[in-house]
This record gives C-alpha cells, sequence and structure tokens, in this order.
C-alpha cells in the first residue's frame, strides 16, 4: 500500500493532469484516505485506458483522411495561382471602368449644361415672341391667342429668367417681362369686363368664349366662380319660371297632384344637362378635379331654390297641419276627430315621388364628381384622396336639399304610419266573407293596404324609409292585426245543439224540450252556433293566407331592394338594415303559422276529440274473446270498424267543405294522431282471443287503408304501435314472438318496450301467464 504512494502519476492522454498531484499523496498518513486515493487513482487509471483504445480504433479512418488531404495538395496549389490571376483581372477591369465613367460623367455634365444654355436661349426668344405676340394679339382684339402667349410666359422657368436678368442681355429683358406683366394684367381685365358684359346680355357663346381664356391666365378658381354664378342666375330664372306656372296650374289638371314633384324634377333636370353640357368644357379646359368646384356653387343655387319649391309644397298641401292632426289623432287620449286616412294619400304619394327625384339628382352628382375625381388624383397621394371624398360626402349629405327631404321624410313616416294603421283597422272593421269564400275580405285589404304603404317607401328610394316603414308594418301585422285573429280564436270553436245531443249533454235536451213546448224549434241558436263555426273556421284560413302573404312580401321585397342596391342608393350599411327588417318579417310569418297550429290543435280538442272518443270506445262494448262462429257473424255484419269510418268520413265533411287544402290535410293529421293514441288505450283494456286478434287486425288495416286515403301525410308511422300490437294478438303461442324479436327482427323497429310487449300478450286469454314470464326479451 506505500509503496503505491510513492509511485508517479503519468497525465492521461487527453493532456489533463490526475485529480490529486505528488505532493498531496505524500501527505497522506491515514490508511483510509489512501485507499480512498488508490481507488479513484484506479478508476482514472481505468479511463485513460479505454480514451487510449478508442483512440487506437480510430487510426484507419484518420490515416486514410492524412492521405486524401496529402492528394489533395497538389491541387489546391493549382487553384491558389488562378485566383491570383482571377484577382488581377478584376484589378485591371475596375481601373479601365473607373476611367470610362469619369469620361461619362464629364460627357453628361456637359450635356446637361448644354441643354440649360439651350433652354436659357429658348426662353429668351420665347419671351421676345410672348412680347410681340401679345401685343399684336391686344391690338388685333385676339384674345385667345394673347391668352395663349401670357400662358407660354407664365409656363416659363422662372430661374432660367432670372439667369437670364444678370446676364448682358438683362435691360432689354427687364423691358420685355415689364411689357410682359402690363399686357398680362391689361388681358386679365379686358377679359373679366367682357366676360360681365357677355353674363348681361346673357349671350352664352361669348361666355363661353371667355370662359375658356380665364385657365390661361391662371385663374381658374376666378373663371369657375364667375361662370358658376351665371349658371345660377340661368337655373334660378328657370325655377323661378316654373314655380310661377304651379301656382297657375288647375287643380284638375292630370299632374296636379304631384305639381311639386314635377317642379322639382324640372329643376334638377336643368342643372343635370347644365353638368353634363359644361363637364366637357371644364375637363378641357381647367384639367380634371375642378367639376367639383362647378356643381358646389351649382349646389347652393339648387338648395335655394329647392327650399323655395319645398316651402310652397308645405303652405299648398298644408302638410304641417296634416302632420301635426296625425300626431294629435295617433294619441290615445286625444279626444280631436281623427283624420281621414284617404285626405293623406295624395300627399304621401307626392313627398316619396320628391325624394325619388332628389335621390336621383343626387346619385348623378356623386357619379359625375367621383369619375372626375377620379382622373385627377390618378397620380395623387391617398391624403388627398380622402381629403376629396370627404368635401364629396360633406356636399352631399349637408347640403340643404338633403337636410329638406330628410325632414319631410321624417313627417312622412308618421303619416305613412297613421295612414297605414288606420286603413287597416277599418279593413278590419268592415271584414265580410261571402258564401264558398274560404276567407274573409280583410286578409286582402289588409295585405293590399301594407304593400301599398311598403311600396309607397320603396319608391322614395330612402333605404332608412323603407326600413321604417317594414318595422312598422311588422308592428302593425304582429300586435294589431294578428291579435284580431287570436282573439276570434279564443272563442272556441262551439258544439252544436245536435252533438251535445248526441253526447247526452243535459243543456242540449233542455234546449230542446223548452222549443217544444213553445210549439216550434228555435234555430236561432243553432244559426248563431253554425256562424261561430264558420268564424273560426274562416280565421284558420286567414292565419294560413296571412303567413304566406307575409312570405310572399319579403320574397317581392328581396328583389325589389337588390336592385334598388345595385343603382347605387344606400350606403354601406343599407344591405345590414334591409336582411335585418326581412328576417323579422319571416318571423312574424311564423308566429301566424304558430297561431294555426294552436288553432289547429283547439279543433281537434273541441270538436273532434269530444266525437272521435265515445265511437273509439264502442269498440269495449265489441268482444274480441271470440270463437269461429262468431269470427264469422263478425266478417257478415262488421260490428265496428265501418261505423267508425262513417262517422269520421261525415264529420271531417264539414270540415273539408270550410277549410284550405293544406289546412284540412294538417287536421286530419292531428285526427290520426288522436285515434292512434284513443285506439291503444281501449285496446289496452280489451281481451282477445286468437281469432279476436285476427278480428282486430282486419279492423286495424280497414281504417288505415281509409285513413291513407284522406290525408297526404304518412300514416303508417302513427299506428306502427297498433299494427305490432295486431301482430302480436295474432301470433298462435307465447314463444313465436321470439321468431319476431332482438335478432330475429330483420328490417321491423319494435316501438313496443318489453313490458309493453308483455302486457299486449297478457290480453290473449288463451296464453298462460307463466310462459309469458318466462320469456326472454
Amino acid at each position: 500500500m506505500a509503496a503505491s504512494a510513492t509511485t508517479p502519476v503519468a497525465p492521461s492522454s487527453g493532456g489533463s493532469s490526475s485529480a490529486l498531484s505528488m505532493e498531496e499523496i505524500r501527505a497522506l498518513t491515514d490508511l483510509s484516505d489512501l485507499e480512498a486515493a488508490y481507488s479513484r487513482l484506479c478508476a482514472e487509471e481505468k479511463a485513460v485506458e479505454e480514451e487510449l483504445e478508442m483512440l487506437l480504433n480510430q487510426q484507419g479512418s484518420i490515416e486514410s483522411k492524412m492521405t486524401a488531404l496529402h492528394r489533395i495538395g497538389p491541387n489546391l496549389q493549382l487553384i491558389e495561382g488562378d485566383a491570383k490571376q482571377l484577382a488581377g483581372t478584376i484589378t485591371f477591369t475596375c481601373n479601365l471602368a473607373e476611367n470610362v465613367s469619369s469620361k461619362v460623367r464629364q460627357l453628361d455634365l456637359a450635356k446637361n449644361r448644354l441643354y440649360q444654355a439651350i433652354q436659357r436661349a429658348d426662353d429668351i426668344l420665347d419671351l421676345k415672341f410672348c412680347m410681340d405676340g401679345v401685343q399684336t394679339a391686344l391690338r388685333n382684339e385676339d384674345y385667345e391667342q394673347a391668352a395663349a402667349h401670357i400662358h407660354r410666359y407664365l409656363s416659363l422657368d422662372k430661374s432660367v429668367i432670372e439667369l437670364s436678368r444678370q446676364g448682358r442681355e438683362g435691360s432689354i429683358i427687364e423691358a420685355n417681362l415689364k411689357l410682359l406683366q402690363e399686357a398680362e394684367q391689361r388681358l386679365k381685365t379686358i377679359v373679366t369686363k367682357k366676360f360681365d358684359e357677355a353674363t348681361r346680355q346673357e349671350d352664352l357663346p361669348q361666355v363661353e368664349r371667355f370662359f375658356k381664356i380665364f385657365p390661361l391666365l391662371g385663374l381658374h378658381e376666378e373663371g369657375l366662380s364667375n361662370f358658376s354664378e351665371y349658371l345660377c342666375k340661368q337655373v334660378a330664372n328657370k325655377a323661378e319660371e316654373n314655380l310661377q306656372l304651379v301656382m297657375k296650374t288647375d287643380m284638375s289638371d292630370r299632374r296636379a297632384a304631384v305639381i311639386f314633384a314635377d317642379t322639382l324634377t324640372l329643376l334638377f333636370e336643368g342643372i343635370a344637362r347644365i353638368v353634363e353640357t359644361h363637364q366637357p368644357i371644364v375637363e378641357t379646359y381647367y384639367g380634371p378635379g375642378r367639376l367639383y368646384t362647378l356643381i358646389k356653387h351649382l349646389q347652393v343655387e339648387c338648395d335655394r331654390q329647392v327650399e323655395k319649391v319645398v316651402d310652397k309644397f308645405i303652405q299648398q298641401r298644408d302638410y304641417h297641419r296634416q302632420f301635426q292632426h296625425v300626431q294629435n289623432s295617433m294619441m290615445r287620449s286625444s279626444a280631436v276627430e281623427r283624420i281621414e286616412p284617404r285626405e293623406l294619400d295624395p300627399i304621401l304619394t307626392e313627398v316619396t315621388l320628391m325624394n325619388a327625384r332628389s335621390e336621383l339628382y343626387l346619385r348623378f352628382i356623386k357619379r359625375r364628381i367621383v369619375s372626375d375625381f377620379e382622373v385627377g388624383d390618378s397620380m395623387a397621394s391617398e391624403e388627398v384622396k380622402q381629403e376629396h371624398q370627404k368635401c364629396l360626402d360633406k356636399l352631399l349629405n349637408n347640403c340643404l336639399l338633403s337636410r329638406t327631404m330628410q325632414e319631410l321624410i321624417g313627417y312622412y313616416i308618421t303619416m305613412e304610419e297613421y295612414f297605414m294603421r288606420e286603413t287597416v283597422n277599418k279593413a278590419v272593421a268592415m271584414d265580410t266573407c261571402e258564401k264558398g269564400q274560404l276567407t274573409s275580405s280583410m286578409v286582402d285589404d289588409v295585405f293590399y293596404i301594407v304593400k301599398k304603404c311598403i311600396g309607397r317607401a320603396l319608391s322614395s328610394s330612402s333605404i332608412d324609409c323603407l326600413c321604417a316603414m317594414i318595422n312598422h308594418s311588422i308592428t302593425q301585422l304582429e300586435s294589431d292585426f294578428r291579435e284580431v285573429l287570436c282573439n276570434k280564436l279564443k272563442m272556441g270553436f262551439p258544439a252544436t245543439t245536435f252533438q251535445d245531443f248526441q253526447r247526452g249533454v243535459t243543456s242540449a235536451v233542455s234546449l230542446m224540450h223548452s222549443s217544444l213546448q213553445q210549439g216550434k224549434f228555435d234555430t236561432k241558436g243553432i244559426e248563431s252556433t253554425d256562424e261561430a263555426k264558420q268564424s273560426f273556421l274562416v280565421t284558420l284560413n286567414n292565419l294560413e293566407v296571412c303567413s304566406e302573404n307575409i312570405m310572399t312580401l319579403k320574397k317581392t321585397l328581396e328583389s325589389d331592394c337588390a336592385k334598388l342596391l345595385q343603382q347605387g342608393f344606400g350606403g354601406e350599411q343599407a344591405q345590414p338594415k334591409i336582411d335585418s327588417c326581412l328576417s323579422d318579417m319571416a318571423a312574424v310569418s311564423h308566429k301566424f303559422r304558430d297561431l294555426l297550429q294552436e288553432g289547429l290543435n283547439e279543433l281537434t280538442n273541441s270538436a273532434i276529440k269530444p266525437q272521435v272518443k265515445p265511437w273509439i270506445n264502442l269498440f269495449l262494448s265489441v268482444s274480441h274473446n271470440i270463437e269461429e262462429e262468431e269470427f264469422n257473424d263478425y266478417e257478415a255484419n262488421d260490428p265496428w270498424v265501418q261505423q267508425f269510418i262513417l262517422n269520421l268520413e261525415q264529420q271531417m265533411a264539414e270540415f273539408k267543405a270550410g277549410l284550405s287544402l293544406v289546412i284540412y290535410d294538417s287536421l286530419t293529421s292531428l285526427m290520426t294522431t288522436l285515434i292512434a293514441v284513443e285506439m291503444e288505450k281501449v285496446v289496452l283494456k280489451s281481451t282477445f282471443s286468437r281469432l279476436g286478434g285476427l278480428q282486430f287486425d282486419k279492423e286495424l288495416r280497414s281504417l288505415i287503408a281509409y285513413l291513407t286515403t284522406v290525408t297526404t301525410w304518412t300514416i303508417r308511422d302513427k299506428f306502427a304501435r297498433l299494427s305490432q300490437m295486431a301482430t302480436i294478438l295474432n301470433l298462435e303461442r307465447v314463444t313465436e314472438i321470439l321468431d319476431y324479436w332482438g335478432p330475429n327482427s330483420g328490417p321491423l323497429t319494435w316501438r313496443l318496450t318489453p313490458a309493453e310487449v308483455r302486457q299486449v300478450l297478457a290480453l290473449r286469454m288463451d296464453f298462460r301467464s307463466e310462459d309469458i314470464k318466462r320469456l326472454r326479451l
């Protein structure tokens, strides 16, 4: 152990020394420390041996790589030489290119200076030419040519002229410039004066002649302003003339009812004609993007004339007083005399026509300005485009025309709502049902009124107005009209005296006894009962037609609104608004359909169920625990089902004559469901023999065959449970059910639970309860 401690420790192959130095080992005196040091050294020795073994194993791979490197050496020397040669070539080419480019720059500089010299010479010559030309043109009163020379002078490069003034010809150029400036001011004065004279004389060719000269003198805004002022005078004169004709119009005239709408139309058409006529002139001589200025001035005059026309309309039609009267009439607590709705009809039509013409005019203006801006802003920044869009929106939305029409339409909506509500109430009050008709008059009348009001709102071309009237019509149909039909249904379907008599009701016997004592049978009660019956059935038909009419109206509005939006009316939110209103309309249609279903349920419970249930209960009075002789007798003289079918046919004949095909079909379906439920109850209360089960199967098949002929609904599904009961009751033995149950059922889906199957099997008197209990279902 001591010898091991004095042995020197060699460094590892990785170049790292032992964790213990010789001094540390010599300093160890304790045996346990020496043993620990020895263990560590042994572990290090083992690691070094493993590392050496790994390096020796890699010797072949390292030698092959070294051989490959020795082979690459000569090639690398060749590559080095080629690289040096390529670097020399690139350096030479770079120096050559630098020399050539410096000469090209010198040539380009010389060329630019030459061009500047030529430009300077041309500008000096142009300056002299413009000075001579403008003097000659002014003497000859050739103002177009003079303006062209001034325009050429204004287009010259000011910096070049300034350099020329500093040269040897500076005094000459200074004199020319002074003459040109004087000529410019003189020409501006002449053109302005001549233009004013032409406008006073209303000489359109001369007005247009001098209008074209303004932009050549740099007077774009002044030219457009003066020309717009002239055009506005023309518009004002024509509008005043038309308004005077309105005041003289005889009220018996064919267009008297819409004379103010026609007057606005003439005003809008006149402005549109002016824009169409002069837009090419403005674009040609003033450049794109200037049409907005012209239209902005025209719109001010348009607003002024619209205000006059609308004021006359309000005065002549007594519009504000009519609106106030309507408001008072709509207040529930108001005791004032209600205004007659038909008095409002022509006024409402004229207002919508006025708004439609206004919307059409504003759409025309918008289209013209947008197309002009698109050309002018083709190279403009996004900020400029947005600024122009803001100006356009401000012009269209804030002009007096838009505000005035919005005010008129606001009044119109309230008056139209009143018109619709009052006429619908009249239609309901005057409701009649002619003999042979399934529906009453108020359904067609009400929907004619609703369609008329919505159609009139649609004709205004205002999406907000249309949506408001759709919402009002929905409220009218859902709250008021549906409530009328609901109240009629709440009166119920009365049973006739004869039905009460058949059921043995004491009140019917008392009625007949009282009538016989008086020596005659009182038919007044029967007649009133018949009227109540007809009213109930007619109400059901009315509900169905209402639901269909609402959906038809919705589809029509979808088509009409789509056309309106395609024409450019309404904003970005127009489509969502319309979609929301139309979805509400569909919801109202479903509410009418739900009320119809409630009415059918009421009819089934009050008229059909009290009759059908006793007829079905007669099944219990017919024994089905029969033998061969009774079975043959039943086959010859049917004891129950044929009479039951006859009773059903007689009862449903009344409803078939008074209900539409769709409602009658739905009622028959409800009756079929009722029969299936009640039949199941009586079957479970009966007892059967083998032949009795066969008899029940025959009766059930006859009943299903009859009901299939009187309805288009599938009824076999409703009688599936009864059919399976008949199958069970026809079994020869209890265990035969296993041939139809579970994996042996095939395509048959059992509607009866195992407990119900055992219950039906127990109805067979010849089946033992022990056998039934032993079944594993």
